[in-house]
């Protein structure tokens, strides 16, 4: 995206020579400098920008110009110009950010916001940000990305738009709270003094003030209106005629001077400015390669004297640079001239020519989102397509998802049918936006095509792309099997020289034999992905890759490594960190937690939570929530770690998180057992198959041969597969069945084979966490001499948590704060399922007194949620 920014979007429109000066709108903006927002909203031709120009130009603060076209409604394109209109005034603002950004996954829009506001807030004094045409963009994520910034504005920043329509957020709760300055169309109308220094200075005309008013009462104050008739007038035979003959409205105002500029303009300024219409913006050297100035200038001018010419003429054409390099005609007159060309005869295939010439022009100068449009707007399938492809690096994957989606929808489906890699191309830019739907019927269109077509390597490797965005589509769902199925085909497939698709295959490949349970082969392909994406500087799959090894180490109980892998992870997520990164912050956590270092644990859990959180159409906020249950569980707060786990799994079971149901059975069996509801945990123990909840469960009912024959064929399971880490749980749990069936001589050796090979890495909470059963056992073994240090050490850990655990289960004492009984009464229809607003009709009571209660019960009770009030307020009685 980096190469394609156009510089001339950020420059601040200079004042026009002679420009009437407006102190007392200016007044009016500068008064509203403490407020939030300023929005100059108003039609076409009002002088928007040029009130902007001015009070910029006076106000004392640095500003950030952003000219907003109808492609920076792409979320990834618009935080990209955003960044780079703020560096502007401060270099190396949202550097980090900008650099995110030219990944294929970016992180969530949200994290980008967050982390740019941060820099944002470190820029040192007050500045102004402009958005020119907001209305182009206003729509759908750019609109809620603006909320987003408003809603969390730092002081020092001022948000200024500029557009043709009102934007769709609230503005009536910004009028309330005073979070707004407005200008509308009736503000920005010149007055007559204004209009008559208008027509004397700016544009040389010499009009009594009888006349000014005239046409400044026929125009309503609308300035272009003005200009367009101060152009006419310069010709006009009789002015005064001229002048008592100027009636209609906006419209037919606008058709009548704009034939009456028209038809006074040169053949050859007609023909320039006609073909040059099809340019959003333009330089010289741009307007000679599409109107090849060979041809069309045969006295040796050039398009630099005809837009000088036009300059002087003042001819609806707009500077973007300070150097006037860049132009772009008014709105209002390029949509007319555009009419004007389109109605010509033989425009299309003129046009299409013209949009040829225009693309070869970016493409030289290294434009490539342009050219690209530019060849879709010619229709040159060929050329567009291999524009989009971007020599490697598809242009969606570089902000401009939304242009490439727009055209690839409006290709009939008969071109795409025919052309097997546009329907690929399309799937990919879906899936980037996270779009499943729809992307496996593409998926196969282009499949069949390419199966019944040659196999030569071309189509041998765009069956390699299909299968790698199979596999990619399949990792967020955690199927396993389609993934190693897709991946390996793809590896087949692609050709030997296409690096960076076969590393992305290689890192879901390692994916899905993790999720397998192969964790050598796992292992291999995620240190085959790190290397080959650092050869070619791919940060995501490098961090990715990182990532699942580090889940490979822990899981073998290599914690010191995998900690390191963690570490070196983050690392590669720099500051501020990618969402991706909350994978290593989680396992960071797991790690510091079996270390028994609960502070650091709790530390890395929350933050892996907060990145979470930005990753889209993902379980892992729900792993992070879960881990955090289990440390508030580990704390002691039974009754708020089984509230938060309550609502955990409607979310679980809403969202169909499938691979963290066995971790949330066996969290919710451990919490039934801790409250003495075996007949419950009996029966969830049956409906998963979960051997080690199992045979807890039958352990804590007594039923000691079932426990152990169910651990026992578990256990042969688990060594089987070399899984390390559940072979440590299992001897851990077998070595207290024992104890339990008073078979002292079995437990104290399977208790010391477990210590033996826990001690190396350290593990604590694998066993602090069995609870007084485990302490009894480690007292015992010491008794005989059987504990090293490292198991001296559980033991005396184990003891202080026991002391700690007895001491905090002392009877509840009374509130020291009661809750009153309308309180009471309001906790009771919560516990029913009541929502506020239901409450608020069951009891009469206003909404926002209703939320008090809440917060008054929520106070007293030292709870967070509604579920903890209830179940703190059974466990003490009060319902």
């Amino acid at each position: 995206m980096k190469d394609a920014l156009i510089s001339t979007k950020l420059f601040i429109p200079s004042c026009p020579p002679n420009a009437v000066s407006r102190l007392h709108l200016i007044e009016r903006l500068n008064k509203g400098l403490h407020r939030k927002l300023t929005l100059i909203s108003a039609s076409a031709g009002c002088g928007k920008t040029t009130l902007a120009s001015e009070w910029l130009s006076q106000c004392g603060r640095p500003a950030a110009w952003l000219s907003l076209d109808k492609e920076d409604c792409d979320p990834k394109r618009f935080i990209t110009y955003l960044i780079a209109a703020l560096q502007t005034i401060k270099e190396k603002t949202g550097d980090q950010l900008m650099k995110l950004l030219q990944t294929p996954q970016s992180p969530s829009t949200e994290f980008l916001l967050t982390s740019l506001l941060h820099d944002i807030g470190k820029m040192e004094s007050p500045f102004l940000l402009v958005l020119d045409d907001y209305h182009l963009v206003a729509a759908g994520s750019v609109n809620q990305i603006l909320l987003f910034l408003l809603t969390h504005l730092p002081s020092n920043m001022h948000v200024v738009l500029l557009t043709r329509e009102d934007p769709p957020f609230p503005l009536a709760r910004l009028r309330a709270r005073d979070h707004v300055t407005e200008l509308r169309g009736s503000d920005l109308r010149f007055t007559k003094n204004e209009s008559f220094q208008f027509f004397a200075d700016a544009m040389d005309i010499d009009l009594s003030l009888e006349e000014s008013a005239l046409l400044e009462s026929r125009t309503e104050g609308w300035i272009a209106g003005m200009q367009l008739a101060a152009i006419s007038l310069r010709d006009a035979e009789n002015k005064t005629d001229f002048i008592n003959s100027f009636t209609g409205t906006h419209s037919f105002i606008f058709d009548y001077l704009v034939e009456e500029v028209w038809q006074q303009l040169p053949e050859s300024m007609q023909h320039f400015l006609l073909r040059t219409s099809i340019l959003e913006r333009f330089c010289a050297s741009l307007c000679d390669a599409v109107l090849d100035a060979r041809t069309f200038f045969p006295n040796e001018k050039c398009s630099e004297e005809m837009l000088q010419q036009m300059t002087r003429l003042n001819l609806f054409v707009i500077p973007l640079d300070d150097e006037k390099c860049w132009y772009r005609y008014h709105h209002l007159f390029a949509d007319l001239l555009r009419k004007k060309f389109a109605a010509a005869k033989g425009a299309e295939a003129e046009q299409s020519c013209l949009h040829k010439r225009a693309s070869i022009w970016f493409e030289q100068h290294d434009l490539e989102l342009e050219a690209f449009q530019h060849a879709a707007a010619a229709n040159d399938i060929e050329r567009a397509s291999r524009l989009m492809d971007g020599g490697g690096m598809p242009l969606h994957f570089r902000g401009a998802v939304t242009p490439v989606l727009n055209w690839l929808e409006s290709l009939p489906a008969a071109v795409l049918v025919e052309r097997p890699a546009l329907m690929v191309a399309h799937a990919s830019a879906l899936l980037f936006i996270s779009q499943l739907t729809g992307i496996e019927k593409k998926l196969q269109v282009a499949e069949a095509a390419l199966l019944d077509a040659e196999q030569n390597a071309a189509n041998r490797n765009l069956l390699g792309h299909i299968a790698v965005i199979r596999a990619t589509a399949a990792v967020s769902l955690h199927q396993a099997e389609t993934i190693v199925h897709q991946s390996e085909q793809a590896l087949r497939y692609l050709r030997p020289d296409n690096v960076p698709v076969r590393t992305a295959a290689s890192w879901t490949l390692g994916y899905a034999y993790q999720l397998q349970g192969k964790r050598l082969a796992a292992s291999r392909a995620y240190t085959e992905a790190i290397s080959s994406s650092k050869k070619l500087g791919h940060s995501m799959i490098t961090l990715m890759a990182t990532i699942g090894l580090g889940n490979v180490q822990e899981s073998e109980m290599l914690l010191e490594p995998a900690a390191r892998t963690y570490q070196n992870a983050l690392e590669l997520a720099g500051q501020p960190s990618l969402p991706a990164a909350c994978e290593a912050h989680l396992g960071l956590a797991r790690i510091f937690y079996e270390w028994n270092d609960v502070n650091t644990s709790i530390q890395h859990g929350k933050r892996g939570a907060q990145l979470a959180r930005q990753v889209e159409n993902s379980d892992r906020a729900a792993a992070c929530e879960l881990f955090l249950i289990q440390l508030q569980l580990t704390g002691g707060d039974t009754i708020g770690a089984s509230a938060r786990l309550a609502e955990l799994e409607q979310i679980a079971r809403q969202e169909q998180y499938d691979k963290l149901q066995p971790a949330i059975v066996a969290l919710r069996g451990r919490i039934l057992l801790l409250h003495g509801e075996l007949p419950a945990a009996l029966q969830l123990a049956d409906s998963i198959d979960h051997s080690l909840l199992q045979a807890r469960v039958s352990l804590a009912s007594g039923d000691t041969h079932t426990a152990l024959k169910t651990l026992t064929a578990w256990r042969r399971y688990v060594v089987e597969n070399e899984w390390q880490d559940e072979q440590l749980k299992a001897e851990i749990l077998q070595s207290l069945i024992f104890h339990a069936r008073g078979e002292q001589k079995q437990a104290l050796q399977t208790l010391k084979h477990a210590l033996r090979i826990a001690e190396p890495h350290g593990f604590v909470r694998l066993f602090l966490d069995e609870g007084l059963p485990i302490v009894n056992l480690l007292a015992e073994a010491a008794a005989q001499g059987l504990l090293t240090p490292y198991g001296q050490r559980l033991l005396l850990l184990g003891r202080a948590e026991q002391r700690t655990s007895e001491n905090s289960g002392a009877k509840a004492v009374p509130l020291p704060d009661p809750l009153t009984a309308r309180e009471v009464e309001v906790l009771q229809l919560i516990a029913k399922g009541l929502s506020n607003r239901q409450i608020c009709d069951r009891l009469f009571l206003a909404l926002s007194t209703v939320k008090g209660y809440n917060r008054n019960i929520f106070d007293k009770l030292h709870v967070q949620r509604r579920t903890e009030a209830v179940a703190r307020a059974r466990d003490l009685g009060l319902m």
